[in-house]
């Protein structure tokens, strides 16, 4: 199995090479058959990098410990679940998930336009690029962390991390995964319309789809990240500015401001360069996420410069950078804007303004993330960036964000008067007032920044009902008919557009829970022996006592506490520790284990931390209370950032006969 699982990754190594090498000299050459050859090579790739998986994945299902990787992440009482979790739960395994789902999208985007005469040219070009990520991944897990690496077999593998033993590990990683490597196709073709010359907006449009798709899987995988932290780390909250969540956050903005800039290069054939260099930050920072990571830089310099991995990813990184720049230069006549902005007040100027402001809060995460790294290499001592730094940041560049997304649905394209914007936002802002002096008669002029971003949400909420509303009016009075069948048919009709403020949405929704979890949020804390009780606002805790108990490979131990809201019961909680086994040792690992009660009606959460918890029938508990308000409207908005999602994914007939007479015949997937 070692053998076989060495060999695929050396067939996948050379499959890559022989798609960059002669893909290259097809494109070049104009030679189509020989194109067609090294696009069948990545189909191949894929081949062999899922027989590699197969065999890994085969291994930790039979605890095959003479694998190096499957005993330092897993073990005999493991439940199967994280088994197969495990396999992506380390350096070598998420390497290989990483080039998997490479040489997968890079098989089925060939296989979407193998016959579509609009893209040869640039998929001829695009599979060169995808061929040289693929031999870089490739190559790395052949001559430099092998997951294929045999030892003498121990009775038992070392077991895996505590706090990935929770369901959301199951998805979380592989949605970020899909994200990460699905940048990689806008890129590949935005390398190859710069290399074939095919600088029009047929690129973009190919690629549409699998940007969003991409995009999209990043953003659900943040949110199923998010929840993970407040569930499962067990500290109250779900954000921490935490080095490997910048990771995937920074790879996501780039690609948003990306997504809403194109609309501008399709409409008026504008910002041609700087979707190009959007495209190459986006790309570069989903290979930065990947470096950070799985380097060992994030634990100390040190640990970096021991280890040979974080050397190939950043030569691998300035490889890319700088060679995807130099090729925007060289061709920078060929990408001159057809028009230029015409005022200050148009859909294509406040698109701009909220690209330079995500790109902006994109860099400042960038540079909070290497300034440790950065000061611990010159000063020899790592200078740490606190979450005050990016919390003044994200409020500086998210709340005008905010307003922009009230303000660019209802502007229009090219000039806007100062009277028609005044009777546009007429009705928004007069409900956004009113929403804001409400909120001040309710009490939450308490935090000012928080009675802003209410209102400011408030403002674009407004809009985006706005837009439903009259686009419904008017496809009623045309078609006539009911009313959900008028609001059915505008969405269908412009599937792009409508599912797009159904992500505005989505993104309020998203503010407003940050906003009141954050700011209007109460924490206490109490030592509390049984029959000892708590009052927070409106609850009452009283602890009853402690309980332990054997589940699966864990030993539980609860703290007990009845809860009260306003003399009435809501049942009990029970906060507290796991203690884990380390396999062929005497101790343990701990995992704090939180306990929640969500009220949805409210969107309030009361959470409870066992921060130390006394196993004997009369000992105390350390208890660390939060009520965390709106909460709940954070994973709210995760269901409607999918749906959204899904409806501006969702195939479009009509969509795809316009791009097909602007553009020429296009893959199902593009429309």
């Amino acid at each position: 199995m070692p053998e076989l699982g060495r060999a695929a990754l050396v067939v996948c190594l050379g499959l890559s090479l022989y798609a960059l090498i002669v893909g290259s000299l097809a494109a070049k050459l104009g030679r189509r058959r020989l194109a067609l050859s090294a696009a069948n090579a990545l189909l191949a790739a894929f081949g062999a990098a899922g027989i590699a998986s197969l065999l890994l994945f085969a291994a930790f299902v039979r605890d095959d410990f003479g694998f190096v990787y499957v005993a330092d992440h897993s073990s005999r009482a493991l439940p199967m679940a994280y088994k197969v979790s495990a396999f992506w739960g380390g350096q070598e395994g998420s390497l290989l998930l990483w080039l998997l789902m490479l040489t997968g999208f890079s098989a089925a985007v060939v296989w979407w336009n193998r016959r579509r005469s609009a893209t040869r040219e640039v998929v001829a070009w695009a599979v060169p690029v995808l061929g040289l990520v693929a031999v870089f991944f490739s190559l790395v897990l052949v001559a430099v962390a092998s997951p294929f690496v045999m030892q003498a077999a121990p009775a038992d593998g070392a077991g895996l991390n505590p706090s990935l033993q929770n369901p959301y590990m199951l998805a979380h990683p592989l949605f970020l995964y899909v994200g990460y490597v699905g940048l990689t196709v806008p890129f590949a073709f935005a390398m190859g319309a710069l290399l074939s010359r095919r600088t029009d907006e047929g690129w973009v449009v190919a690629t549409r789809r699998w940007t969003l798709a991409a995009w999209a899987s990043l953003g659900f995988g943040q949110l199923l990240g998010a929840h993970w932290a407040y569930v499962e780390v067990g500290w109250g909250g779900y954000y921490a500015w935490d080095p490997v969540e910048n990771a995937a956050l920074m790879p996501w903005l780039a690609a948003t401001a990306y997504l809403h800039s194109v609309m501008v290069q399709e409409k008026r054939g504008m910002l041609r360069v700087w979707n190009m260099l959007l495209v190459i930050l986006a790309f570069s920072l989903s290979l930065f996420g990947t470096f950070l990571t799985r380097s060992g830089i994030l634990s100390s310099i040190h640990s970096f410069t021991e280890g040979p991995l974080g050397g190939w990813f950043i030569g691998f990184i300035v490889l890319v950078t700088l060679g995807s720049l130099g090729l925007v230069l060289y061709r920078l006549p060929l990408l001159r804007a057809r028009t230029r902005l015409e005022s200050a007040l148009s859909r294509e100027a406040a698109f701009l303004y909220n690209n330079l402001l995500l790109v902006a809060l994109c860099l400042t995460i960038l540079w909070g993330v290497l300034w440790p790294i950065l000061s611990e290499l010159v000063r020899g001592e790592a200078s740490a960036v606190r979450g005050p730094y990016y919390n003044f940041f994200l409020r500086t560049f998210g709340l005008p964000l905010l307003v922009l997304m009230g303000i660019g649905p209802l502007i229009a394209w090219r000039r806007s008067s100062l009277r028609s914007l005044l009777q546009t936002f007429l009705w928004p802002a007069t409900v956004a007032l009113a929403a804001g002096i409400a909120l001040l008669v309710l009490g939450a002029g308490s935090s000012r920044l928080g009675l802003v971003a209410y209102t400011f949400a408030a403002f674009v909420l407004a809009s985006i009902g706005l837009e439903f509303v009259a686009g419904t009016r008017a496809r009623h009075a045309l078609s006539g008919g009911s009313w959900p069948g008028a609001l059915s048919s505008l969405i269908g009709r412009n599937r792009r557009r409508y599912g797009g403020y159904v992500v505005h949405a989505a993104v309020v929704l998203l503010a407003i829970g940050v906003a009141g979890s954050s700011l209007y949020d109460t924490t206490r804390e109490a030592t509390l022996r049984p029959g000892e009780s708590l009052a927070v606002g409106q609850y009452r805790l009283l602890y009853r006592g402690s309980t332990e108990r054997q589940n699966g490979n864990a030993t539980e131990l609860r703290a007990v506490v009845d809860v009260e809201r306003d003399g009435e019961s809501l049942g009990r909680l029970q906060p507290g520790k796991n203690a884990y086994p380390i396999p062929g040792r005497a101790d343990t690992e701990v995992s704090t284990e939180a306990a929640i009660r969500s009220d949805w009606l409210t969107g309030e959460d009361l959470f409870l931390i066992a921060e130390r918890i006394g196993a004997g029938p009369g000992d105390a508990v350390e208890l660390k209370v939060l009520v965390n308000p709106l909460v709940n409207l954070i994973w709210l908005a995760g269901f409607v950032f999918v749906a959204g999602s899904l409806v501006t994914l969702w195939p479009d007939a009509r969509a795809r006969r316009r791009l097909a007479a602007r553009y020429g015949e296009l893959a199902p997937a593009e429309a």
